[in-house]
């Protein structure tokens, strides 16, 4: 197993005096030497072989008894030079300070064939200069979420994080899920994240928020050149072309997590990516039932701030935070408000479009936006499902409407009943706009095909997979790996990952009710 690695990161951004794991505030520096903490018996119980198969790594790699040594944190390859990042974040609307990697250490920057770069990551690898007294390990559930999730947000054609490799360590890690003073062991997990940089908007926050301007704009530049190469420019104008990027990248993320019903569930500065990835997958979750008003965190369950329907407007204010910390690079705030009205320009095309596609047609303007949320209000009325009733329409005859069509979709008989008029009434009127839009019937089922998918990770299938392997079986975990390879095909046999949640998940843990230690 041989991997070439050029670590710019820690070469190139100034770096932490002292080494070791001490919990310090950490001045003046981007990252701190950190050794992964050795784990009792790594071994590999899942992987990415598209992920191995980029990197250039075979199956006979990833069996070997170096790769699960390497990646479980107890050696090293030539090349490796391990580091934690520090950067800090607004979390729930309120500034943290330092925060930084507290659970996760970056190896290197791998090299693949064709000259891409990609930050290898262990999660759950042990504790840091920035764990605040934490242990710095993950348990089971969590690093399976993480894991499949990574990979299904790629074939959904999301951009995210990747995820190479998911192993058990042989130790016991202590956690209180619901931190309601029930803690209980639970079996221990590394998962290895990948990644062309994992640099975040905290980043640029923390050296502003301490008024180190030279450490800020070191780390703009850097961030530029490796990556951003295709920005060209100087001064100003090359840092406003770059925040402009940031913020076009961001929107177009937000219209991809709204397309698949996808709630991000903690959506902290520190938590959203300078490369517009999907980034830390937590208190993550999918749309069952219809409602924007949803959100998977516990934590957030009061305020909601992170509820589905108002991720687009957090990721806006998360870029004002941006923006606000980049200020100095400017000598006034014009191109850094240009870059924000970016932000809504690339939304609103982003939105259009994924409606359009979602809908069938060959476009999307005023009136096709407002007969999309016309579908969203019948299926908040009616307790439907969302991934279910976009698929459902692909089927759908524009020559006779009819609800039958919708069958089966809904959560809630009674309430499927009282809002069948307004399905009737949305149905002529979408009816009515299919047989008038250009699109070929064949090209409108292939768009709505891969802007609706038939599988995506619902919590409760998440959990199953959880269940079953902290039992030591892993079958489900390399089954829905599978499936989610494929996402909008129909794929016979498998239809039961594509059902409705069942009525034990409702109000179950881990599918209705996650923390951010989930």
């Amino acid at each position: 197993m041989r991997l070439h690695f050029d670590n710019a990161f820690v070469r190139e951004l100034a770096g932490d005096p002292e080494r070791g794991s001490r919990p310090r505030q950490v001045e003046g520096a981007a990252w701190s030497h950190v050794q992964p903490t050795p784990v009792p018996a790594p071994h590999v119980v899942a992987w990415s072989s598209e992920m191995a198969a980029t990197l250039g790594l075979s199956a006979q790699d990833i069996q070997g008894a170096d790769f699960a040594r390497v990646f479980g944190g107890n050696a090293l390859l030539d090349g490796m030079q391990p580091w934690a990042s520090n950067y800090g974040g607004h979390q729930f609307g309120v500034w943290a300070g330092q925060l930084g990697d507290g659970r996760a250490i970056s190896l290197g920057e791998a090299l693949d064939a064709g000259g891409r770069r990609w930050e290898l990551q262990l999660k759950g690898a042990g504790p840091t200069p920035y764990s605040r007294g934490a242990d710095g390990r993950a348990v089971l559930r969590s690093s399976i979420r993480e894991f499949l999730c990574s990979e299904a947000m790629h074939h959904l054609g999301i951009p995210t994080t990747r995820a190479l490799c998911l192993l058990e360590t042989g130790e016991a890690v202590v956690r209180d899920m619901f931190y309601d003073g029930h803690p209980r062991e639970e079996p221990g997990a590394i998962v290895c994240r990948v990644a062309p940089s994992f640099i975040r908007f905290g980043h640029f926050e923390l050296p502003y928020a301490r008024n180190d301007i030279a450490l800020l704009r070191q780390l703009a530049d850097f961030s530029i050149q490796r990556d951003f190469p295709q920005l060209r420019g100087q001064g100003e104008a090359l840092y406003a072309d770059w925040f402009g990027e940031v913020c076009e990248r961001t929107a177009r993320l937000m219209a991809q997590w709204m397309r698949v019903g996808f709630v991000h569930g903690v959506m902290n500065t520190d938590n959203m990516s300078i490369l517009g990835l999907t980034i830390d997958y937590g208190p993550y979750g999918w749309i069952d039932d219809y409602d924007p008003q949803w959100t998977p965190n516990t934590t957030d369950a009061v305020r909601r701030r992170y509820r589905f329907g108002q991720q687009p407007n957090v990721a806006w204010w998360n870029l004002t935070r941006l923006a606000s910390a980049l200020s100095p690079l400017f000598a006034d705030v014009a191109p850094l408000q240009a870059g924000l009205d970016r932000y809504v320009s690339a939304w609103e095309a982003a939105d259009r479009a994924t409606a359009a596609a979602k809908l069938g047609l060959a476009q999307a303007g005023d009136e096709e936006l407002a007969l999309r949320d016309g579908l969203h209000a019948w299926m908040r009325e009616s307790q439907a499902d969302m991934t279910l009733t976009w698929r459902a329409l692909i089927d759908l005859d524009p020559a006779a409407p009819s609800p039958n069509a919708l069958a089966g979709v809904c959560y809630d008989e009674a309430r499927r009943i009282a809002a069948e008029p307004m399905l009737r009434d949305w149905l002529e009127r979408y009816a009515s706009r299919l047989r008038n839009d250009p699109l070929p019937v064949a090209e409108r089922r292939r768009h709505m095909q891969q802007a609706n998918p038939k599988y995506v990770l619902r919590n409760y299938l998440a959990q199953e997979a959880i269940d079953r392997a902290e039992q030591g079986d892993y079958a489900l975990v390399h089954e829905l790996l599978d499936v989610m390879r494929h996402p909008c095909d129909e794929q016979p046999g498998r239809e039961r990952f594509a059902r409705k949640r069942p009525d034990w998940a409702k109000q179950h843990a881990g599918c209705s009710m996650l923390s951010c230690s989930s």
